[in-house]
């Protein structure tokens, strides 16, 4: 019953839930759907923090959506013991990158009392599960190795067989408790997306791509307002 729930039910549910609450809250709150980006109240830490972060967990993404879809060419690579390796690597380099970004922003929003104003309940639940997946994935990576070689051999077929309605899920029950958290806490956060700001990555502006350029006319003379005294054009606020 345990397993069922966990690796059955639930990711049918955080499917739903993501596709469903995705297009409600995009139609219904579409000027929400957005990272609701805090630079403007710090700068350089969230740089030095969103960087790492980005990157590491960008390649990660790519890298388990590849090990997904060409399961046969990830195992073809890594017959190789080398090549294996250097897999193996790179994505703990690339993990150890997203945690080191993700600690930085949590330390960010957490000190600066400006950032702690606008947090919500859903960011602090953001950073619980990305460091439960991170971390998890560190441990997968370390104790339970060559991890690239196994994906495509076991996670792949269970996540075929749940987007085929016919889940298998004997080989997932016998993985190691590292692993089983990490595809629980895969689900929940999946889940989530719709109530959280992460929601934005969904909303990418692709159209910006083949959008026309945008010509800006300034209709005033820009050496006066340079010299301009007045708070609204020249002036900086003095406000802290």
């Amino acid at each position: 019953m345990f397993n069922n729930f966990f690796f059955i039910g639930l990711p049918y549910a955080a499917l739903t839930v993501l596709l469903v609450g995705s297009i409600f809250r995009y139609y219904q709150f579409g000027f929400k759907v957005s990272s609701l980006s805090s630079q403007f109240l710090e700068s350089r830490e969230l740089f030095y923090g969103s960087r790492p972060f980005h990157w590491g967990i960008i390649f990660l993404f790519f890298g388990h959506a590849i090990a997904f879809l060409f399961p046969r060419s990830v195992v073809l690579w890594d017959s190789v013991p080398l090549r294996l390796v250097i897999l193996e690597v790179a994505a703990l380099g690339f993990a150890l990158s997203a945690l080191f970004g993700l600690v930085m922003l949590i330390q960010r929003r957490f000190k600066d009392r400006r950032l702690w104003a606008v947090t919500t309940k859903m960011d602090v639940f953001v950073y619980i599960m990305l460091l439960t997946q991170i971390i998890s994935g560190i441990w997968v990576a370390y104790f339970a190795r060559w991890g690239t070689a196994w994906f495509a051999s076991v996670l792949t077929p269970y996540l075929r067989s749940i987007i085929l309605f016919n889940p298998d899920i004997a080989a997932v029950i016998e993985m190691p408790l590292s692993v089983q958290i990490h595809i629980i806490s895969a689900f929940v956060f999946i889940g989530m997306i719709p109530f959280t700001r992460f929601i934005h990555f969904l909303v990418y502006p692709f159209p910006y791509l083949w959008r026309r350029y945008q010509y800006v006319i300034w209709n005033w003379d820009r050496k006066k307002i340079r010299a301009s005294r007045k708070l609204v054009n020249g002036v900086r606020s003095k406000n802290n």
